[in-house]
């Protein structure tokens, strides 16, 4: 027998001590009191009664007080935590993987497929040796530990009700990785997967996981497989018409039946457009909505089985988006006159147009761009660079954001990073130029165009927090203005300054690091998720950093950049759109590092294989049996 607890020579003082004090509590004798009597005849035959049984007291005490030291002994031995040998050392060492993926939220197994993947870990929880060690982590995009490695059945019970269900995937490599690093160097180490198997194969970046001399079990949960999701959904605005927007969606039967369904839109809450469909088993269904009207800011699409019928998983059933917001942006044009760009400004109804002179602007530079969200210098540069996001036409001087070079005769754009928003839906590949200037920005600054082997004539980048884009020639000395591509070059570059572009009408994703654009100087940031809990997330280079766990629609509050400016708010919305989650047929059998997992076996239910409870269990009988002999007087 091993002492886990307190060693001998602990327990032997603590005996010691405590039944020293027990004894002298009993060999104590009270002192008593002298009174005197009328009539001593009749206690003299008393007393003799008493030395007839007085040897039979003494045993009576001497007995209750043997009982008394036994259970003291007993409380003192559970102190050690007495275990056998053998049992001590066979104690296994156990990390305990429950999947919290979206696929968890089927409800093929009453009431979700979490809920009973709980219920599994809690009969294994139930049936811990008494050597036994137990870590639980939650699994889904990230692998959380619920608590430390630990054999406290209560404590890990707590942990395993503190698991939640994401709407994201699961990422099984790394939640692998963490459970090999967990049980390295452990006494028989175990890895213990409740999942429905929908979990990809164990391999990531940096290679297939290897269990080394883990021994891998797998518990399987869920039966069903019916279920109809959306796995794309993308929307934007028209450019030069921003009431309107367009829809693309796609629809997946993952189910082995053909299924009808209803798609539905909705705008601001109202219906826009309703679609009946009919998808074979396996069946992925792209649809695109072109055109629609009726939505300013919210849209979400919904399908349902025909007939009222529901499938298993519903997480999926749902998708949203935000069209961003048709503020009007207030540009200031600085220039001696351009009917070009003024024409082509006049095509975004969502422009506030004001036009100055360099004169006027120099004058009263500050006032001009107070409440200017964009700056167009036309042919002009200033001495300093505006508080605003700055789009420059030929600059030249000091106060260009980049320095100006040689001049290039008939140049043309024969590199172009089509990537770039400001350039996005335009072709300017044939644009006939006069003349230009090189133009040499710095480090991090993006070169849109260039003309070989004249250099850059198209830069965009960012000074102290406000973007800007520099045109290296003059629209006026080339056949630019008379195309297509340059009012929406104008407007994209406008877009691109308000963070209006077709990245932003798209939502995030959930599992994936979100990193929502701020107000320049915003410091902290508090994110409101759909179910209306907030929580604060760091701010990093101008981006609100978060993992996004749940689909829907999210509010990030910002606050005020400088004193006296408001606080800002800014919506945005997050899907699940991912068809490995949607595919809900469970898998029965799991292969890690080519190891089929076993079925889990060896946790019983019951009382826990610890004989401290036993011995606590003896003193209360012994307990009883005192108080028994003591009433019935005994032991008195």
């Amino acid at each position: 027998m091993i002492l886990a607890g307190l060693s001998l020579s602990h327990l032997l003082g603590i005996f010691a001590a405590a039944a020293s004090i027990v004894v002298a509590l009993y060999v104590l004798k009270l002192r008593r009191r002298a009174v005197a009597i009328p009539f001593s005849p009749l206690w003299q035959r008393i007393l003799r009664d008493k030395e007839a049984t007085s040897l039979f007291s003494k045993l009576k005490r001497l007995l209750s007080l043997l009982v008394q030291l036994v259970l003291l002994a007993l409380l003192i031995l559970a102190l050690g935590a007495p275990r056998a040998a053998a049992s001590l050392m066979k104690g296994r060492t156990l990390v305990v993987l429950v999947d919290a993926s979206a696929s968890m939220r089927a409800t093929d197994v009453a009431p979700t497929r979490l809920e009973a993947a709980k219920s599994e870990v809690k009969s294994i929880v139930r049936g811990l040796g008494g050597a036994d060690r137990m870590l639980v982590a939650q699994m889904d995009a990230m692998v959380t530990p619920l608590g430390p490695m630990s054999g406290d059945t209560s404590e890990l019970e707590r942990e395993v009700d503190a698991i939640r269900p994401t709407d994201t995937r699961a990422d099984f490599p790394r939640a692998l990785r963490f459970a090999t690093d967990a049980l390295r160097g452990a006494d028989e180490p175990e890895i213990v997967v409740v999942s429905d198997g929908a979990l990809g194969p164990a391999a990531d970046a940096q290679g297939p996981v290897h269990l080394g001399d883990a021994k891998l079990s797998y518990v399987s949960i869920g039966k069903g497989r019916r279920n109809v999701a959306l796995t794309e959904f993308s929307v934007r605005r028209y450019p030069l018409d921003k009431s309107r927007y367009e829809v693309m969606l796609e629809v997946t039967n993952t189910g082995d039946a053909p299924e009808d369904v209803e798609v539905s839109l909705l705008g601001d809450g109202q219906l826009v457009d309703l679609t009946k469909l009919r998808l074979q088993a396996g069946e992925r269904l792209p649809r695109f909505y072109p055109n629609l009207s009726g939505a300013s800011r919210t849209l979400e699409a919904t399908i349902a089985l025909a007939g009222g019928a529901h499938d298993d998983l519903p997480a999926d059933d749902h998708a949203y988006a935000l069209l961003p917001e048709r503020r009007r942006a207030k540009v200031l044009v600085v220039s001696d006159g351009n009917l070009y760009l003024q024409a082509a400004l006049l095509l975004d109804e969502y422009l506030d147009v004001t036009t100055v002179t360099p004169a006027v602007y120099a004058r009263s530079e500050a006032a001009s761009t107070a409440k200017t969200d964009v700056v167009i210098f036309d042919r002009v540069t200033p001495a300093e660079p505006p508080r605003a996001h700055a789009l420059y036409l030929d600059p030249r001087g000091t106060g260009s954001p980049v320095k100006v070079g040689d001049e290039i005769d008939r140049p043309g754009f024969d590199k172009i990073d089509r990537k770039h928003p400001v350039v996005r839906f335009i072709a300017l590949d044939d644009v006939n130029i006069s003349k230009a200037h090189a133009l040499k920005g710095e480090s991090g600054d993006k070169i849109v165009g260039a003309s070989e082997p004249g250099g850059p004539i198209l830069v965009a980048g960012e000074r102290a927090g406000y973007k800007f884009v520099a045109l290296g020639f003059d629209p006026a000395g080339s056949d630019l203005p008379l195309r297509t591509a340059w009012p929406l070059f104008l407007l994209d570059t406008i877009n691109w300054f308000d963070d209006e572009d077709a990245s932003y009408l798209s939502s995030f994703r959930t599992g994936d690091v979100w990193r929502v654009p701020v107000a320049v100087g915003a410091t902290t940031a508090t994110l409101k998720d759909p179910d209306g809990e907030t929580q604060p997330v760091p701010i990093h280079e101008g981006r609100a950093v978060t993992l996004g766990e749940h689909a829907g629609f999210y509010e990030l509050s910002t606050s005020a950049a400088s004193p006296g400016e408001p606080a800002t708010t800014t919506e945005f919305a997050a899907n699940l759109l991912d068809e490995s989650e949607s595919t809900i047929a469970p898998v029965k059998d799991l292969v890690v590092d080519g190891k089929t997992a076993s079925e889990v076996h060896g946790f019983h239910v019951g009382v826990r294989r610890e004989m401290w409870i036993y011995l606590l269990l003896l003193v209360v009988l012994i307990s009883a049996i005192e108080w028994a002999t003591y009433h019935r007087r005994v032991t008195v």
